[in-house]
């Protein structure tokens, strides 16, 4: 069973996925990103390889040759676990395909309506599979 954390009140949602991705490179754990939208994606990876001066995050695609030995993975098709341990963050607007193989799952809310109404239908899923589903306040 997966266990998902959503992160409520994000001011800028990708800006803390960066933050959350380095966190978790910090700490040694492998993730892969999600987003379903290749051109999303794209503005993501740029944005993670420059969102903090000081900060590196060993990233790539999926499809990389190197995808087997970077902590950090980038896709818009279906994910697939890097390894037995690695964590899943959801960019997308939907729930990811095959979110069930994880063993965590990350989200990130931002402070828009839309953005909210689409978590709380992704919590509904998500629940809906047997997940153990978390909600944490950012700020709080």
């Amino acid at each position: 069973m997966s266990r998902v954390d959503f992160a409520f009140g994000a001011p800028d949602r990708l800006r803390m996925a960066c933050e959350v991705v380095r966190k978790h490179y910090e700490a040694g754990r492998q993730v892969v990103v999600y987003l379903s939208d290749a051109r999303q994606l794209a503005r993501f990876d740029r944005l993670l390889w420059g969102f903090e001066s000081t900060a590196f995050v060993p990233h790539v695609g999926v499809e990389d040759p190197l995808a087997a030995t970077t902590p950090v993975l980038l896709t818009s098709a279906a994910p697939v676990p890097a390894g037995e341990q690695s964590w899943l963050l959801n960019l997308d607007a939907q729930c990811p395909p095959g979110f069930e193989q994880f063993p965590r799952i990350l989200e990130i809310v931002s402070e828009r309506e839309a953005d909210r109404t689409q978590a709380r239908e992704r919590w509904r899923v998500y629940q809906a599979q047997g997940c153990q589903v978390h909600a944490h306040k950012l700020g709080a």
